[in-house]
């Protein structure tokens, strides 16, 4: 037998973060530990209310499928067990982190995925007035990947003053859902004259269809609208990437065979991640070479990681120790 715990464990921020739903100063993560007699596996996820989920629901989502993990359930049928979402990430990851210790295989080979190396990450900036993330931007311009938080009204002035706060950056932005249909053309161009690479998630998800296929003069990113593989071939008419999220996709199980059917649709890959410490973006670290844009910032923004946190030199993350996870 398995003996699985839970926990709730809050990890404070080392400044506000802001985006367009709201503010948040600390990050509230579930971990789940399962453990056999000779090994521990351990995975973190974020509940997120977006998507109608709080460190209670997550803990009560594992409860309900506690005897079949203490029992040893596989991870194929996990993922029938618990739909797409954090509390399915958590306990997918802890199995792949437990069957490495218990074989000595890391995850990496286990999954047939290369032998990770660093990578650069993006480094977020909360949305605020055009001042505030001008100011931001420039204690951050020596980065080589800026995100900007965006909220709607105003944020052609805020993409123009990143810009010239960090001319040699490149810049992605990150709307949330706060654009409307008649912001598209002036905000697109506002993004295009700033040298934007990317735009994620610019309208609530269910109104893709008002992108018109792939138009628009800089990539446009899936990321509310696209959890796991169902409904992606149409979301393939609108988009040019999707944004990989092990929170949303319920682990790297579901993740691994996400990224694949995206590739049969002609999308490219962007990996992202919640607020969380490095126990989240360590799982998140084997797809990186999967993906054109990386996100996994996370323990940048914080107070203080874990004590066998990733190593961030600047924006180059490093993969994670076995200590960690994988």
């Amino acid at each position: 037998m398995l003996r699985l715990s839970l926990a709730i464990e809050t990890f404070p921020l080392a400044e506000r973060f802001v985006i367009s739903r709201g503010a948040k100063t600390a990050a509230e993560v579930v971990v789940v530990t399962i453990e056999s007699e000779h090994a521990r596996g351990r995975g973190e996820c974020v509940p997120y209310a977006r998507y109608g989920e709080s460190p209670a629901s997550v803990l009560a989502q594992i409860e309900s499928i506690r005897v079949g993990i203490e029992k040893g359930i596989s991870r194929a049928i996990l993922q029938e067990l618990l739909p797409a979402g954090a509390a399915r990430n958590a306990v997918d990851c802890a199995l792949w982190d437990l069957e490495a210790k218990e074989t000595g295989v890391p995850v990496y080979r286990r999954a047939g995925l290369g032998e990770p190396g660093p990578a650069t990450t993006a480094y977020t900036l909360s949305v605020g007035t055009p001042e505030e993330m001008a100011g931001a931007a420039a204690r951050a311009k020596h980065r080589p990947l800026l995100k900007l938080k965006l909220a709607g009204e105003g944020d052609p002035a805020r993409i123009a003053a990143v810009r010239a706060a960090a001319p040699d950056s490149d810049l992605i932005v990150d709307a949330n859902e706060a654009w409307t249909a008649s912001m598209l053309p002036g905000h697109f161009a506002a993004c295009a004259e700033a040298g934007v690479k990317l735009v994620e998630q610019p309208l609530p998800a269910g109104h893709d269809a008002l992108l018109a296929a792939k138009k628009w003069p800089v990539a446009v990113c899936a990321d509310e609208s696209v959890h796991d593989r169902h409904g992606l071939s149409e979301l393939a008419e609108h988009y040019d990437l999707i944004n990989v999220k092990l929170d949303k996709t319920g682990g790297l199980t579901e993740a691994l065979a996400l990224i694949k059917a995206a590739r049969t649709h002609g999308l490219d890959i962007m990996l992202g991640c919640m607020v969380a410490s490095s126990l989240a973006m360590a799982p998140a670290m084997l797809l990186a070479g999967e993906a054109h844009f990386i996100d996994l910032d996370g323990p940048l923004l914080m107070a203080q990681d874990r004590a066998d946190g990733l190593l961030y030199e600047g924006s180059l993350v490093c993969p994670p120790k076995p200590e960690l996870w994988g």
